[in-house]
């Protein structure tokens, strides 16, 4: 793809201009795009013209741009995330149908934890994740669970960063946080408290796929719950997702 007068490629320029939205900016003008994407006007204005064109953006009532089904299309043929999303979902909806509060599936992409799905219930205790958001990999149970079975080196490379406080008891000194994840390790389960919301408690597991820790399963409880229920579920069920994924296709 031909490059800038910067050396930037045209992929990676429209890759700029998708990650201007997100879960709470779904809707944007091509102007905030540019100035969020750090593009030139000229520039952001032209890429979304051919992006709305290509249906990957689409055009609302009011003349700003959305992520458009051509790129939903796109992005669930063959998708890993979609089928893992799949198998594990009957087994979701047993756990938050005992637990009545959030269950949750995430996977570790570019150093974050990507949240493929979460089911709610109406009484839940609060809780920051999204489905296709993102959290800080240090700052959630899932997180700590994915980083204690990732590469040497992702680990590491996070630890070495300064790991900023997102809840009132977030894990900020990467020496407490590496004994974290050596435990988690260890016991196959996390439980992080008042890590994301002050309120609330993340317990989670490992979900295995050809021998690899491939996504972590979760459960965002009342501070002060017990968490032995939820952590036989949250087991029971990765043990059963593990065995669907081993005769499916995955």
């Amino acid at each position: 793809m031909a490059n800038s007068r910067t050396g930037e490629s045209m992929i990676a320029r429209v890759v700029r201009v998708l990650d201007t939205f997100g879960v709470e900016r779904t809707a944007q003008t091509a102007s905030e795009i540019g100035r969020r994407a750090g593009l030139p006007s000229s520039t952001a204005h032209r890429l979304v013209e051919d992006l709305v064109h290509a249906g990957v953006l689409e055009r609302d009532g009011e003349g700003r741009v959305r992520l458009g089904m051509r790129l939903w299309e796109l992005a669930l043929r063959g998708s890993t995330a979609l089928r893992l999303r799949q198998v594990a979902q009957p087994h979701m909806e047993r756990v938050q149908a005992l637990l009545r509060e959030h269950t949750q599936l995430a996977v570790l992409e570019q150093d974050e934890v990507l949240f493929l799905e979460r089911l709610s219930h109406p009484d839940a205790v609060s809780n920051l994740a999204r489905v296709a958001g993102r959290l800080p990999v240090h700052a959630s149970s899932s997180g700590q669970m994915l980083l204690a079975h990732a590469e040497p080196e992702v680990r590491e490379r996070v630890l070495a960063q300064p790991l900023q406080a997102v809840g009132p008891m977030t894990v900020t000194d990467p020496e407490v946080l590496r004994r974290i994840l050596a435990n988690a390790y260890r016991a196959g389960y996390v439980i992080a408290p008042g890590s994301i919301e002050a309120v609330a408690t993340g317990v989670a597991v490992p979900i295995r796929g050809d021998g690899v820790v491939i996504a972590a399963l979760s459960a965002v409880l009342p501070r002060e719950a017990p968490i032995e229920s939820a952590l036989m579920a949250l087991r029971d069920a990765a043990t059963r997702i593990e065995a669907d994924l081993r005769t499916s296709r995955w």
